[in-house]
């Protein structure tokens, strides 16, 4: 059993199911996505009368929709979030066909609404709503398709999340269980909140025995110090009584080799030694449905994949689901998209480990949390590498043309040191491709045309 202090916390090592299975899909679904109105943290913003960073004022467009929030909250949407066309049956079938291997959806975001069955508050989907333990059913469902369930926990930041004036009706004591208490901006959460927060925590990993379990970055707050340690004991010991390898995913405010790190809509530009994960979605704008969102192109999708896996890492990719319950044919595509590329090229993602290096190439990454907007594009000059047994994968971010010299590999290079048995190139049938090697690298003749789109795995096998 695990105790929870950080020394007995670093026994813990990453399953290898995970560093196998490479794709996770999130889901961001819940009240939020009523309002649909330019991200999922409208419950927040609608009662602040405030420009946001994106020049937006959710009070005033939620004044002249909605009515004032004293008399039109937050709360109000929940009778109109009903599900009603919601199959968890037809999201499965698109997640496999994704070739997402896991599956984490929102349990509770900051708006205090948990998407499950619980003890501690009316405020939940099994009772309001759509009137559907979400959590329990998509659980069952995920598991019976053969993949991964995880679930994710945001509700350490509802502390901080809503404003209270004496007109909102985040000042009613009817709604408090939902909105939190009334106190001041920036006030740390008192021991009772805290202590219902940790309780809530157990009950969803008793309930669900979650593969993994995601923490938004909430609980990175001073007041939450003693309890990181405990979630994580708490967590680790209890797997162990269901014979489960599990997966613990924090932001910040955890040691390196306790846990697997996240970086939300951002990368890294090194190949990180501890196993981590990237969270992004398949839209720019937002988590949450919302109308005319910003949906990125497979290739960026496909590249971030490559690039993550090449470096020791993870993509956890997100949908945002209508409040009705069906996902959005523009992020569906996607999905459907990624999948077919990784039918063909998935040898050179699913159980492989980084190799020496992660790749080779000019592209910047915007390192860190939030810094997606700052990648500069891939091109057919960044190479990443992937490693399984004998077959080391080159993986160009783009067709190179007729040649590709990798110099990485050239005779002369430190991490070229096993011999070289054939090369081809992944493709609904292989392609066999002739090569030679120098000083200045392996240099590969590929077909006249493009085989495949945006990435192109070449598998170099190397003799036993």
């Amino acid at each position: 059993m695990y105790q929870p202090n950080w020394e007995s916390l670093k026994e813990y090592q990453v399953p290898d199911w995970f560093k196998d299975d490479k794709l996770g899909i999130f889901i961001h679904w819940g009240v939020y996505s009523v309002p649909a109105f330019d991200n999922e943290w409208y419950p927040r913003f609608m009662y602040r009368d405030e420009i946001s960073e994106r020049g937006i004022n959710y009070f005033q467009h939620h004044l002249k929709t909605y009515g004032h929030p004293g008399l039109f909250g937050y709360k109000d949407f929940i009778p109109m979030f009903k599900g009603e066309k919601w199959d968890p049956l037809d999201w499965l079938e698109l997640f496999k066909a994704s070739g997402a291997r896991y599956i984490v959806p929102v349990a509770e975001h900051h708006d205090g609404f948990p998407m499950y069955d619980t003890d501690y508050t009316p405020w939940n989907a099994a009772k309001m709503g759509p009137k559907r333990d979400i959590i329990a059913e998509l659980a069952k469902a995920t598991r019976d398709a053969g993949l991964r369930f995880g679930v994710s926990s945001h509700r350490a930041f509802n502390w901080r999340f809503f404003a209270y004036a004496d007109d909102f009706d985040t000042n009613d004591p009817e709604n408090f269980q939902l909105y939190s208490p009334p106190h001041q901006e920036g006030e740390p959460a008192p021991q009772e909140w805290l202590k219902d927060w940790y309780t809530r925590t157990k009950e969803l990993i008793n309930k669900f025995e979650p593969d993994v379990l995601w923490f938004d970055f909430g609980w990175h707050e001073d007041e939450f110090t003693p309890y990181r340690p405990q979630v994580a004991a708490y967590y680790y010991s209890e797997a162990l009584k269901w014979s489960k390898e599990v997966v613990l995913q924090y932001k910040d405010k955890l040691p390196d080799g306790v846990a697997v790190l996240d970086i939300e809509r951002g990368k890294l530009d090194h190949l990180r030694e501890d196993y981590w994960q990237t969270d992004t979605s398949v839209s720019y704008k937002s988590w949450s449905y919302i109308e005319n969102d910003e949906f990125k192109p497979p290739g960026v999708i496909i590249h971030d994949l490559v690039d993550v896996v090449s470096k020791n890492g993870n993509l956890l990719l997100n949908v945002g689901p209508r409040p009705d319950g069906t996902i959005p044919e523009a992020a569906a595509s996607l999905l459907r998209y990624l999948g077919r590329w990784l039918q063909i090229n998935g040898e050179a993602i699913y159980g492989t480990r980084p190799w020496h290096v992660y790749g080779e190439g000019p592209a910047k990454i915007g390192q860190g949390h939030l810094k997606e907007r700052d990648d500069q594009p891939f091109t057919a000059k960044d190479i990443r590498f992937t490693r399984k047994g004998n077959a080391l994968y080159a993986i160009p971010l783009g067709w190179p043309g007729e040649k590709i010299t990798i110099q990485s590999l050239g005779t002369k290079s430190p991490l070229a040191a096993e011999t070289i048995q054939d090369i081809s190139l992944l493709a609904e049938d292989d392609i066999a491709l002739s090569w030679s090697q120098d000083e200045d690298g392996l240099t590969i003749s590929l077909p006249a045309q493009p085989v495949g789109e945006h990435a192109f795995a070449i598998k170099i096998s190397m003799k036993n």
